[in-house]
């Protein structure tokens, strides 16, 4: 079901309480690429960031690991710089934006491809959604209206990062993650994997492992929801 030469980091955010951008995952960031460059895409562009300035976040954060980052934006030929990256990285932002900005410049095709031969590939929340099968978990307004909402299609499955438990003491009555999960599975089939905060998948050889302290939560179709600890998924979990 996975392709086994897809190489994959799927991180539910790119920081955590009480640490800098990227800190708490760069180690695991260095290991997994095992690569001195970088690609980074910038498209999703958090809080309206230029692509100049999120592409330096990213740089300052990865030189001390001895990683070089260059944005996907300065290429003249974009489709060239994805098929020749030593390690791909989307980060995180609005999920219609990337991918409305991929298609246009026709970057879909590039990445599969790119990732089926072996190219790493790193994504935090909107990157990371782009993982699965479509964008339609993702927390993010649709700011723009990408030509289709299939993502990459990397993984059988679906990802909420940034995943939220509903708060007991809380008198809010809107829609919870788990209510709002719930209302995509009246219409949609494919599992979801609700990654809290501080978790991420590590995808080798058609194996996911789910990497963290904490647990996840997996929504299935017409089924209970299910917590999963950290380790190895087994297949009939994600798969329908």
């Amino acid at each position: 079901m996975i392709n086994p030469n897809d190489r994959l980091l799927v991180i539910s955010t790119s920081t955590i309480h009480g640490y800098s951008f990227l800190e708490y995952i760069k180690e695991e960031i260095k290991e997994f690429v095992n690569s001195d460059e970088i690609v980074f895409v910038p498209y999703a562009r958090p809080s309206g960031i230029s692509y100049d300035d999120y592409t330096q976040n990213v740089k300052d954060a990865l030189q001390t690991v001895g990683i070089s980052v260059k944005g996907l934006h300065t290429f003249e030929n974009k489709k060239e710089a994805i098929l020749h990256a030593k390690a791909i990285f989307i980060g995180g932002g609005n999920t219609f934006l990337l991918l409305k900005t991929l298609y246009e410049q026709g970057l879909v095709e590039e990445l599969r491809s790119a990732v089926h031969n072996g190219t790493p590939y790193i994504g935090t929340s909107a990157g990371s959604n782009l993982t699965g099968l479509t964008i339609g978990t993702t927390n993010d307004m649709p700011i723009v209206y990408p030509p289709s909402f299939n993502a990459l299609q990397f993984l059988p499955f679906n990802i909420n990062p940034h995943y939220l438990d509903p708060d007991p003491s809380s008198t809010h009555k809107g829609e919870t993650r788990e209510t709002r999960i719930n209302e995509f599975h009246k219409f949609n089939r494919q599992v979801v994997i609700g990654l809290r905060e501080g978790s991420w998948l590590r995808v080798e050889k058609g194996i996911v492992e789910l990497k963290g302290e904490l647990s996840a939560r997996i929504f299935r179709q017409n089924e209970q929801p299910i917590e999963v600890e950290s380790g190895i998924l087994k297949e009939e979990i994600y798969s329908i």
